[in-house]
C-alpha cells in the first residue's frame, strides 16, 4: 500500500506540470481561434458592431471564450487592412498567451 502511494505521488509530481501546460496550450489555442475568427470577419468586411454575433454563430470553441470576441474585435479593427490580411494574428496571440 505504501509503495502504491509513493508511486502515485511521484507520477502526480511529474504529470502535474505537463497537464497544466496542456491546459494552457488548449486555452491559448481557443483564444487564438477567436482571434482568427475576428480577423476573418474583418477580411470579409463584417461591420464591427456585427462581429460578436457573426463570430459566435460560427464558434468552434467552448462558449466561455465568446466573451473574448468583444475584447479582441477593437484590436483587430484598429489595424490597417493590409496588416490584417498579411499577418497571422492568431499565431501572434497564441505565442503571447503561452509566454505568460
Amino acid at each position: 500500500m505504501v509503495k502504491y502511494f509513493v508511486v502515485s505521488a511521484v507520477v502526480a509530481a511529474f504529470c502535474g506540470p505537463a497537464m497544466a501546460a496542456s491546459k494552457k496550450e488548449t486555452d491559448c489555442g481557443h483564444q487564438a481561434a477567436v482571434v482568427a475568427a475576428v480577423q476573418q470577419a474583418r477580411i470579409d468586411r463584417i461591420g464591427e458592431r456585427k462581429v460578436p454575433a457573426h463570430v459566435a454563430a460560427r464558434a468552434t470553441w467552448p462558449d466561455r471564450y465568446n466573451t473574448a470576441i468583444t475584447l479582441v474585435t477593437p484590436w483587430v479593427y484598429e489595424m490597417k487592412m493590409r496588416d490584417v490580411k498579411s499577418q497571422d494574428l492568431s499565431a501572434a496571440w497564441k505565442e503571447m498567451c503561452l509566454s505568460q
